[in-house]
């Protein structure tokens, strides 16, 4: 027998638990997709496209209706004479306006063609993006632009694109759909932005635990075996998926999960021992990312707990802990922020579940205070942080007496 002549007595097609699959029919976001095709219908009659901003926590099924409905209305002006659809995808996170306009360019582009992120004016890129939209040669271009909520302020693509016809940059009708995670991103936006969009929104609400057990279904029925899943598996994973976050994502990540960890082990079955330990290792992946992905003064802060957490000494009080971050800040040579600017941290902390806030009080002589204690597995927080560059060494040279 070789090494790899392993039998799969598990899965049948993994591919369906994956990200990237579209599936034929989305349960429970059958009100959303009925808004998405009237936000859209324009297109089909060879009117001017509606924009549209796209609202819903993580794993709601914004992404994959988007796709969905993006590739429903491809095939349905497909055989039409006076109509011609392309639409661009573009991710936004982390990026500005300048360097989302960038990647749309890209997008457009032959990979051999594609143009550097820096080096170019605002100007030129834009003029690269009209004439590669009008080089699509289609009626019309729909812009997605995912994660739109992270381009903050900085808004002038959400002003550019939607008058781009109007303002005689491009022959061809263009429309913008946002998808973000955050429900108060348009009261950030500009006037200017806002006006121009003009958009149909619509909102993903959380999944409930019904609706749930209906994409489990759908998807285990593709993905796995006959008969390998326990009796009342898909119910009590839909179950804690829905006490949990909501989402849709996530449950289907257990599920594939749960899966690997059955047939690491060669067992016959999965049961609710896989899915428990499926879980565990999806939420350490969730914070791991969350914790990587915070600015430097969390990070620092983060550091401070930790170090109390290792010596004991929490919960903390708030001069506490920042006494220690004014040290860390000191050792690795930044600038401490103000005392009510770390409290608004630490309450941003806590609102991501990295904390718990405790309100205690002394009586009429000693008045209210708060503590505050680490929520998440301190050897996560501490893997996480060592890979900082800035703080990869604080834990070896801060000593015990700096906190006594």
């Amino acid at each position: 027998m070789g090494l790899f002549d392993i039998k799969n007595e598990i899965f049948e097609d993994k591919s369906v638990l994956r990200e990237t699959y579209v599936p034929d029919e989305l349960p429970g976001r059958e009100e959303e997709m009925y808004d998405y095709r009237f936000a859209l219908e324009d297109i089909k009659t060879g009117d001017e496209p509606n924009n549209i901003l796209v609202y819903g926590e993580t794993g709601v099924g914004k992404t994959v209706a988007t796709r969905r409905i993006l590739g429903a209305l491809s095939d349905a002006v497909e055989d039409q004479d006076d109509v011609s659809f392309e639409h661009v995808w573009v991710n936004c996170k982390d990026k500005t306006s300048y360097q989302a306009t960038v990647d749309t360019v890209n997008e457009l582009l032959d990979f051999e063609d594609r143009i550097k992120g820096t080096g170019h004016s605002r100007s030129d890129v834009l003029n690269m993006l009209w004439r590669e939209i009008d080089a699509l040669d289609a009626t019309h271009v729909m812009i997605v632009l995912d994660e739109v909520d992270s381009l903050g302020t900085d808004d002038s693509l959400l002003y550019q694109i939607p008058r781009a016809k109007a303002n005689g940059h491009v022959d061809t009708m263009v429309g913008v759909i946002g998808i973000s995670n955050n429900f108060t991103f348009r009261e950030n936006i500009s006037a200017r932005a806002s006006s121009t969009l003009k958009e149909d929104e619509i909102h993903f609400s959380t999944y409930d635990a019904p609706q749930l057990q209906e994409i489990l279904s759908q998807r285990a029925e593709l993905a796995f075996k006959d008969g390998v899943l326990d009796e009342g598996l898909i119910e009590y994973m839909a179950a804690i998926v829905a006490q949990d976050t909501g989402s849709a994502r996530d449950a289907i990540e257990i599920l594939r999960l749960a899966g690997r960890l059955a047939r690491k082990h060669q067992d016959a079955t999965v049961t609710e021992e896989h899915v428990r330990e499926a879980s565990e290792q999806l939420e350490r992946v969730i914070v791991e990312k969350e914790l990587y992905s915070l600015p430097t003064q969390y990070h620092v802060l983060l550091q401070s707990i930790a170090l109390l957490q290792e010596r004991g000494k929490l919960p903390a009080r708030r001069k506490t802990v920042y006494n220690v971050y004014e040290q860390v800040c000191e050792n690795i040579q930044i600038t401490p922020k103000a005392q009510r600017t770390i409290h608004d941290k630490l309450s941003q902390l806590a609102l991501k579940g990295f904390l718990s806030i405790t309100e205690k009080n002394k009586g009429e002589s000693g008045g209210k205070y708060w503590e505050y204690d680490l929520e998440i597995n301190p050897e996560t927080v501490n893997e996480v942080l060592d890979d900082v560059d800035r703080l990869s060494n604080v834990r070896e040279e801060t000593t015990l007496s700096q906190f006594s």
